[in-house]
């Protein structure tokens, strides 16, 4: 499955899939969520727009300094898992939940601790890059 070949790309760039106890591990979450947009929003395109899509779904749901800060080259701005799990759809936090093999509270407390790290990595000239799988975003932060 595509999504675990990208938490497992997510868990390395992390520095390792099993933070935060979670028993998906933080990469294996991500994934899952990157996943789950990239294939609701994008269609036939994949991930492609992934991390864009992500971006955009926080900063409509209040969370524009935050997203900002993670992207940008300053210090990341802190975010709960109520913040998660009120930005995402429903539908969503429940599917990556449920491929991580967690609770909607866990998964949305693994995606605040580690999606800053994530995008902070994924994004290192401050901008997020269009038209870019994530597989490639995360394979070009390894080399």
């Amino acid at each position: 499955m595509a999504g675990n070949d990208l938490g497992s790309l997510l868990g390395s760039l992390l520095g390792g899939g099993g933070q935060g106890g979670a028993p998906g591990g933080a990469g294996n979450i991500l994934g899952a969520l990157l996943g789950a947009l990239g294939n609701g929003q994008s269609g036939t395109g994949g991930s492609g727009n992934a991390l864009e899509g992500l971006i955009g779904m926080l900063t409509k749901s209040g969370l524009v300094d935050q997203a900002q800060s993670w992207v940008g080259t300053g210090e990341n701005q802190a975010v709960s898992g109520a913040q998660i799990a009120e930005a995402l759809p429903n539908e969503t936090l429940q599917k990556v939940a449920q491929e991580a093999g967690v609770s909607t509270q866990q998964a949305a407390d693994e995606i605040a601790r580690s999606l800053p790290t994530a995008v902070d990595k994924l994004t290192p000239s401050g901008e997020v890059p269009e038209g870019r799988s994530i597989e490639d975003l995360v394979k070009e932060q390894q080399l």
